[in-house]
C-alpha cells in the first residue's frame, strides 16, 4: 500500500488519527504497511548487534491521544518538566498549560504516532522481565540500560531509512532518544499535515482548552509539530 493510493480525505484521517488505513499488523503492535519492511530489517540488524530492539507504542488513534491530553489538562494526570518532575499546573494559564503538555505530549490530530511510520523502542536484553519501563532520558544515557543501543542507533538508523524526530531540544518538544521515525514515509504524512487539516481537527474535538488551542494554533503548530530535526538529506531512501 503507498500512502499516495489514498484519497486526499482519508490520507488526512491517516495523519489526524482518526483512520487506521495505513496499518498492518507488526507483532503486538500496528504500524504503516510501507515501513514494514525496513523496520524488520532495523530489528534483524539490531539483534546481530546483541540488541532485541522492542516497540514499547506505535500507533495511537486521536482519541487515545485526546484522553491523554484531556487527563493531563485537568490536572488528573502529571505534566512533567525537562527534569522529570511534576508541573504545578494550578496557577497557570490555559496556554501555559498547553506548552506545559506539548513538552512531552502532542495535541491531538498533531502526533506523530498517528502516521504509523513513529515508534517508541527499548532494548528488551537489556533489562529484566519485571523492569518498569518508563521512557525517560536516563534509560538512553549513560549508565542507563539502553545506553547501548542508543550508541548502535546512532550510527546505524539512517542506514534502515531511520531518524530521531526529537533528537534535540529546538525550543518545543523535549529529546526523546526512544522516538524512531521513517524518514520517507513520515515526510509523506506530514506534508498531509497542514495547518487547515489540523484547524479543522481541532474544532470538531472535545479537547479541553479548545477555544485557546485554535486562538493560538499557529504558533503551536510551528513550535511544536514543524519544529523538528531534519533526517540526514545524503541517506533518505527513493520512495
Amino acid at each position: 500500500m503507498s500512502c499516495l493510493s489514498l484519497s486526499p480525505s482519508l490520507l488526512a484521517a491517516c495523519a489526524t488519527g482518526c483512520s487506521d488505513a495505513h496499518l498492518v499488523d507488526c507483532g503486538q503492535h500496528r504500524i504503516h504497511a510501507n515501513i514494514v519492511d525496513d523496520f524488520i530489517a532495523l530489528k534483524n540488524a539490531a539483534a546481530q548487534a546483541g540488541f532485541e530492539l522492542t516497540i514499547a507504542s506505535s500507533f495511537r488513534d486521536f482519541e487515545r491521544q485526546s484522553v491523554i491530553w484531556n487527563a493531563k489538562f485537568s490536572g488528573a494526570r502529571p505534566i512533567l518538566d525537562q527534569h522529570q518532575q511534576a508541573v504545578d499546573i494550578s496557577d497557570l494559564s490555559e496556554l501555559e498549560i498547553c506548552h506545559a503538555i506539548l513538552l512531552y505530549s502532542a495535541l491531538p490530530g498533531a502526533s506523530r504516532h498517528h502516521f504509523g511510520t513513529d515508534v517508541d523502542i527499548y532494548d528488551q536484553a537489556a533489562i529484566p522481565p519485571d523492569y518498569k519501563l518508563q521512557l525517560e532520558p536516563h534509560e538512553y544515557t549513560i549508565g542507563g540500560p539502553f545506553a547501548a543501543m542508543t550508541n548502535w542507533l546512532d550510527n546505524n538508523l539512517a542506514k534502515f531509512g531511520f531518524y530521531r524526530p526529537y533528537q534535540s531540544y529546538l525550543g518545543g518538544v523535549a529529546p526523546e532518544p526512544w522516538h524512531i521515525s521513517h524518514i520517507n514515509q513520515s515526510q509523506l504524512m506530514c506534508d498531509v499535515l497542514n495547518l487547515d487539516v489540523l484547524t479543522k481537527q481541532v474544532q470538531h474535538s472535545d479537547l479541553l482548552g479548545k477555544q485557546t488551542i485554535l486562538a493560538h494554533l499557529p504558533e503551536l503548530y510551528e513550535r511544536y509539530v514543524t519544529n523538528i530535526a531534519r533526517p540526514p538529506q545524503d541517506t533518505v531512501l527513493a520512495p
